[in-house]
């Protein structure tokens, strides 16, 4: 059984700017927490006899339950952040008390969450727009035999930068498929000069 991952302080940007008195301590205790889920859960799971969470849950939601853990995890450790109660409203981190109930279906003040297993940052979006996105970069061992053996999923990279609708392009949509934006190359670049951390 793979230990407990832990977030390395010595891989923060000291010289970021973070929006709306964010720290980087509520990043890596957000991150933490999302690494005490996961080694809990995976613990339960060994003990068992089953695969791991990461084995069991498909790419997108793998993808969507991190986004959301660590949605609720900034949340709390936020000083003037929280959680967008309304059902799939943007951005998912609003300033507190700005907004009725603290629910807006697209409101201007906030950060949007996004996670993915793409170095670099580059995700999908549901439509271009200014915000302050930041974008949690993770890997998972999927090939390390035998698996009970394999590392714990762990945070590659995190950036944090605001950008707006001419930093994206708009993605081709097939005929059953959910019109998608992306930030094209300069937009990506943004972002990745506004990096949080960064695994070495």
């Amino acid at each position: 059984m793979s230990v407990r991952e832990t977030v390395n302080r010595d891989w923060f940007n000291p010289n970021i700017e973070l929006p709306y008195q964010l720290r980087l301590d509520d990043f890596a205790l957000a991150m933490q927490d999302v690494y005490d889920f996961f080694f809990d859960v995976n613990t339960l799971f060994n003990d068992r006899g089953l695969p791991r969470l990461e084995e069991v849950l498909r790419p997108a939601n793998m993808s969507g339950t991190i986004s959301d853990m660590m949605t609720a995890s900034m949340a709390r450790h936020s000083r003037s952040l929280c959680q967008n109660n309304y059902h799939n409203g943007h951005p998912d981190l609003i300033v507190r008390g700005r907004y009725q109930l603290d629910s807006i279906q697209a409101g201007e003040e906030g950060v949007e969450i996004k996670t993915t297993r793409n170095r670099g940052g580059s995700v999908d979006t549901h439509g271009a727009r200014e915000q302050w996105l930041c974008v949690f970069v993770y890997e998972i061992d999927k090939v390390t035999e035998p698996a009970v053996q394999r590392r714990a999923t762990r945070f590659t990279e995190v950036y944090i930068a605001h950008v707006t609708r001419e930093d994206f392009r708009r993605n081709a949509r097939g005929e059953l498929g959910t019109r998608t934006a992306s930030l094209h190359r300069e937009g990506l670049q943004k972002l990745r000069n506004s990096w949080v951390y960064l695994a070495q």
